[in-house]
């Protein structure tokens, strides 16, 4: 019974944490990295195709976004996430295998041209993203779910994004039950739409995240409803655009949110009916899934104009663009409007069309709001940088530059601690990840000095014994000298393919003599087949 700490540790993206318990194999979340790497992530300690279950938190993509190439290297086992965090996870993972085939095709036309632009395969296919996707379980909050014979999982709203959960696990093996808990990412408090984060009473161990860790929103709510109205009205009165760089789920319906209520309230007189443009097909999904949830997960402020029968997400002037020439004319009409496109921090995706029509001109504005990784596109313009390139070309920065203060989907400092102090027992050990390499530290630091916990920051590779309560190895940070890419193309399917028979194999100890018999006879048939000397 142990837990690997393979990702997110001492860094924000890529979370995914392994355990081991009555010989299955599970995943808590398998989620890609954005922005720097700044330490190497061990491996997996079996093979993928080995893994028997994943527990996903939520259906972002540092969380979720390397669920398809698990698929594509042999995983046939099941993945439990709630009912939400399913439905997004079906749009997520789509769209992100599309973007990667879209980047894949241009980097392989600019190199074919001479550029020094690296041809690239993706990562993994649509065919593995709806693989992954036809086997995920989803889950209500609050039910315990007996997942096999001594493991049990539930799911609890911890108010992040829609169908966002901390995940309860309890682990038994000859005897000994421990119970873990993962926070997931913990949702900031009093935010539109989205329910607090809901607490855990009692945990043997927790693994919680530390984004936000080092810093707070400020005591007093901030009027997003105020700040955004006058940033629309001053861009739209110089002749600007206003654009957002915005996660397509989540943010995005948020800023919808404000608007709205922007647009009832006439807040911006001079443009009574200013058009909004929501440029992402996936935002465009997600909104509709974030509908469909709003009796589970609404808060009470959202619910009540639902019950008004009031659409809370849409307004007149609002304007959806699915196509590719539909996002091409918003940049072509003139009309000073809002612009809301993904990704987030910049780095895929219409958003950088947009950035390159407007970041050059001082009457627009890019607003932010949301968290900006280090090493994204969206850092360094919003630490300054003067020029970017984009698609090849440098790009001078002169449009306003402004961010959205407070607004966001991760708990502060306060946030973080009043969630591990509700525990009514201090867990055994707190485990901190989830934050950059300070934030991970000092937390962790002041867990243990101000709130008498057993707090630790692990490094990727760092094993724990859930049944001792002692450290099998305590891994130091491995830097990463060079970005690398998992292996991809027809070579890397058939190593796959092969990393997936071994597994069945494995799981097949225990057949009657007479189906291993037969099943060696077919592997050693397609060995011969393709080891003969004419091959």
């Amino acid at each position: 019974m142990k837990l690997e700490f393979i990702g997110a540790d001492h860094e924000v993206t890529g979370s995914c944490h392994y355990i081991e318990s009555g010989g299955k194999h599970i995943l808590v979340d398998y989620g890609m990295e954005q922005g720097v790497n700044t330490f190497e992530n061990v491996p997996l300690p079996v093979a993928d195709a080995m893994i028997d279950y994943v527990f996903l938190t939520h259906a972002h993509v540092d969380h979720s976004g390397l669920l398809p190439l698990l698929y594509a290297r042999g995983f046939r086992g099941r993945v439990f996430a709630t009912e939400a965090t399913a439905q997004l996870s079906s749009i997520m993972l789509r769209d992100c295998a599309h973007i990667q085939l879209m980047e894949s095709e241009w980097k392989k036309r600019k190199a074919k041209r001479g550029s020094n632009i690296e041809a690239q395969e993706p990562l993994y296919t649509m065919e593995d993203a709806d693989g992954i996707i036809n086997r995920i379980t989803p889950c209500r909050y609050g039910e315990i779910i007996t997942v096999c014979d001594g493991i049990k999982i539930r799911f609890t709203d911890i108010g992040h994004l829609l169908g966002s959960a901390s995940i309860e696990v309890w682990l038994t093996e000859q005897d000994v039950t421990k119970k873990i808990v993962f926070s997931g990412d913990i949702g900031n408090k009093n935010q539109p739409l989205l329910k607090d984060p809901a607490n855990t009473e009692e945990a043997d161990y927790v693994v919680m995240e530390s984004t936000y860790g080092d810093r707070l929103h400020g005591s007093e709510r901030v009027d997003y409803v105020g700040e955004l109205s006058k940033i629309i009205s001053a861009t739209l009165r110089r002749g600007g655009n206003v654009v957002i760089p915005s996660f397509a789920v989540g943010r995005t319906q948020e800023i919808l949110y404000f608007i709205r209520q922007i647009k009832a309230e006439k807040l911006v007189p001079d443009f009574p009916d200013f058009p909004v443009y929501v440029d992402s097909p996936m935002a465009v999904e997600a909104t509709s899934v974030f509908l469909d949830n709003k009796e589970q997960c609404y808060d009470e402020e959202a619910s009540e104009l639902v019950r008004q029968g009031i659409n809370p997400l849409t307004f007149s002037g609002l304007h959806l663009s699915i196509t590719s020439e539909e996002s091409k004319e918003i940049n072509f009409d003139t009309t000073p409007k809002v612009i809301i496109s993904a990704s987030g921090m910049c780095e895929a995706g219409r958003i950088r069309h947009h950035l390159k029509h407007n970041l050059w001109r001082p009457e627009s504005t890019i607003l932010f709001v949301g968290y900006q990784s280090v090493g994204t596109l969206g850092r360094a313009i919003v630490e300054g940088a003067k020029e970017v390139k984009l698609f090849g070309e440098t790009i001078d920065v002169r449009a306003e530059i402004l961010t959205l203060k407070g607004l966001s989907g991760h708990a502060d400092k306060d946030g973080l601690l009043e969630w591990i102090d509700a525990f009514v027992k201090k867990p055994d050990r707190v485990f901190v990840v989830h934050g950059e390499d300070s934030v991970t530290v000092n937390f962790s630091e002041c867990l243990k000095i101000e709130h008498g916990q057993r707090a630790y920051a692990p490094y990727s590779g760092t094993i724990f014994n859930l049944a001792t309560g002692c450290f099998e190895y305590e891994a130091s940070p491995v830097p990463v000298e060079k970005k690398t890419r998992p292996a991809s193309g027809v070579y890397a399917r058939l190593l796959a393919a092969a990393q997936r028979l071994l597994a069945i194999v494995k799981k097949s100890d225990g057949l009657a003599n007479k189906d291993m018999g037969r099943f060696a006879d077919q592997i050693l048939s397609i060995c011969d087949k393709w080891d003969s000397e004419d091959k």
